[in-house]
C-alpha cells in the first residue's frame, strides 16, 4: 500500500475545526505514554531537571515528526493508516543497562545504529514474524512488565534507595492515592476519559502532593517559554557493536507492537494490511528511531492506546492522526511545559508506573491465553523463557563476575527471554495439526505503546 485509496474514509480530509478538535484528542491520549519513557529513563539515569526536560521536550517534538510520517507516509516510508508512534517501554530495560554501562551517548548511537538498520531491513523483519510465534511474543509482553515493575517500586519510595525518606509514610501515601485515582478513571471513566486515566493520575496526585507540600517547580519559572530542540544536546553518540546489537534485538519487540496495530487498525478502518503495508510501518519504526536517536530521545513504534479511540469514535481519517502529530510537535517547542512534568513526585510517578506496567504484565497473560498448551511443547517453551528472562530481575548480582560484554548480554532479561524462546521453538516447537495456534504467526499484540 503505497499510495491512497479514492474515497476511502482513511483519506478523507476534514475540515479544519474537526481535524484539530479530533487530533487534539488523539494527542492527549498518547501525551503520557510519550512522556513517560524520556521521565521514566531520566530519574532512572539519575539525570538533572534541566536535562529531564530536554528529553521530555524532544520526545514531544520527535513523536510528533513519527507520527506525520508514519500516518501521511512518503514513499515506501510509512503505513499510510491513522496510527500514531510514540516511545515503547519495551526498549526501557535494554537502554538502561546499555546506559549505565556504556553511558548516555552510547545510548543514542545504539538508538541510531538500530533505527538504521531497522530501514534496511524492515522487508525481512516483516517476514522474520512467522518465528515469533504468540507463545513467544506473550512472554516477551509478560517479562517486560515485570522487569519494569521493580523501577517503579524505587519511584513508589522516593526515588532513591537508601535516601533517609525512602519508603516513607508520605511517600507511600501519595503512590496509593495516585494508583486508586488511576484506577477509578480507567474503571469508572467512559470513552476518552477512560483513556487518559494515566494522565488524570499523575494530575490528580501531583494536586495532592502538592497540598502536602511536596513538589519542587522552580524549574518550571526557569524554563523558557520556547525553544527549538537541537541534535546531539549530550554530545556525538558513540556506536559501539554489542550496545547496537542488543537494541537491534530488543526492537524484535517493536516489529511485533507495530505490526499487531496495523492489523488491529487495518480491521477498524477497513483497509487490508499485507506485507507491504507492514514493511512500510516498520521502515517509518526505522527512520524515527533513526531521527529520535540524533535528537536526543528513544525508539519509536505504533501506540496501542490509540487504536481503542479509533475504535470508540469511528473517525477513520490518517489526516486527524497526522494532526495529533503537529500538534505534539508544538508542544515540543515549549519548555515550560516539560519541566512541569519533570517536577512530577516520584511517588506519584511510581503509583501510575504500577498501574501501567501492571497493565503491562497483564497484555502478557492475556497472549499467553491464546496459546495452545496441550499436545504441543509450548508450556515448556514458555516457562524456560519466563524463567530465564526473569533471571536478571529476582537475582541482580548473578552475573557480577562476568566482563562487561557477557554482563551487558547476559544482564538484560528481554534479551534473554527473545533468544530462549525463539531458540527452543526451533528446536523443540511444532505446529498443531489443526493450525489452531499452537505455533501460529502471533495475532495483535495487547501491551499498551507505553
Amino acid at each position: 500500500m503505497t499510495g491512497t485509496r479514492p474515497s476511502h474514509p482513511v483519506d478523507e480530509m476534514l475540515p479544519v475545526v474537526r481535524l484539530f478538535a479530533f487530533g487534539v484528542q488523539h494527542a492527549l491520549v498518547m501525551y503520557s505514554g510519550t512522556v513517560a519513557v524520556p521521565l521514566v529513563f531520566a530519574v532512572a539515569m539519575h539525570m538533572s531537571a534541566a536535562q529531564t526536560v530536554l528529553l521530555i521536550n524532544c520526545g514531544l517534538m520527535t513523536s510528533g515528526i513519527a507520527t506525520i510520517m508514519q500516518s501521511v507516509g512518503f514513499g515506501q516510508f510509512g503505513s499510510r493508516l491513522p496510527i500514531v508512534q510514540g516511545s515503547s517501554f519495551a526498549m526501557m530495560a535494554s537502554m538502561l543497562l546499555i546506559g549505565q554501562v556504556y553511558g548516555i551517548r552510547s545510548v543514542f548511537g545504539a538508538v541510531m545504529g538500530a533505527g538504521l538498520a531497522m530501514v534496511v531491513l524492515a522487508p525481512l523483519m516483516a517476514r522474520l514474524m512467522r518465528f515469533f510465534p504468540q507463545v513467544i511474543i506473550g512472554c516477551l509482553i509478560t517479562i517486560i512488565g515485570l522487569t519494569l515493575i521493580p523501577v517503579a517500586g524505587r519511584w513508589v519510595g522516593g526515588g532513591t534507595p537508601g535516601a533517609p525518606d525512602f519508603g516513607s509514610p508520605i511517600n507511600l501515601f501519595l503512590a496509593f492515592v495516585t494508583i486508586l485515582i488511576t484506577v477509578a478513571v480507567q474503571a469508572w471513566g467512559r470513552g476518552f476519559i477512560a483513556n487518559i486515566s494515566v494522565l488524570v493520575g499523575l494530575v490528580a496526585g501531583s494536586i495532592v502532593a502538592a497540598l502536602c507540600g511536596m513538589g519542587h517547580y522552580a524549574m518550571v519559572a526557569q524554563a523558557p517559554w520556547f525553544a527549538l530542540s537541537m541534535p546531539f544536546a549530550f554530545g556525538m553518540p558513540e556506536f559501539h557493536v554489542m550496545p547496537i546489537t542488543i537494541m537491534l534485538l530488543s526492537m524484535i519487540i517493536i516489529v511485533a507492537e507495530t505490526a499487531g496495530n496495523c492489523l488491529a487498525i487495518g480491521r477498524l478502518v477497513d483497509v487490508p494490511v499485507t506485507d507491504t503495508t507492514i514493511a512500510g510501518a516498520l521502515r517509518a519504526d526505522g527512520l524515527s528511531t533513526l531521527l529520535g536517536g540524533a535528537f536526543n530521545s528513544f525508539p519509536y513504534n505504533a501506540f496501542t492506546q490509540n487504536t481503542g479511540l479509533v475504535a470508540m469514535t469511528d473517525i477513520r481519517s490518517r489526516f486527524v492522526v497526522a494532526a495529533a502529530g503537529g500538534i505534539m510537535i508544538g508542544l515540543g517547542l515549549f519548555p515550560k511545559l516539560g519541566a512541569l512534568i519533570a517536577a512530577l513526585p516520584p511517588p506519584v510517578l511510581g503509583g501510575c508506573g504500577l498501574v501501567m506496567f501492571g497493565m503491562t504484565t497483564v497484555g502478557g497473560v492475556r497472549e499467553l491465553l491464546h496459546v495452545r498448551f496441550e499436545g504441543t511443547r509450548n508450556g515448556l517453551i514458555a516457562a524456560v523463557s519466563l524463567a530465564l528472562g526473569m533471571l536478571p530481575t529476582a537475582c541482580p548480582d548473578l552475573f557480577a563476575h562476568l566482563g562487561g560484554l557477557w554482563r551487558l548480554l547476559l544482564c538484560n532479561g528481554v534479551l534473554l527471554c527473545i533468544l530462549s524462546g525463539v531458540t527452543l521453538n526451533l528446536l523443540i516447537g511444532e505446529r498443531a495439526p489443526d493450525g489452531d495456534g499452537a505455533n501460529a504467526s502471533p495475532s495483535i499484540p495487547i501491551p499498551p505503546g507505553t
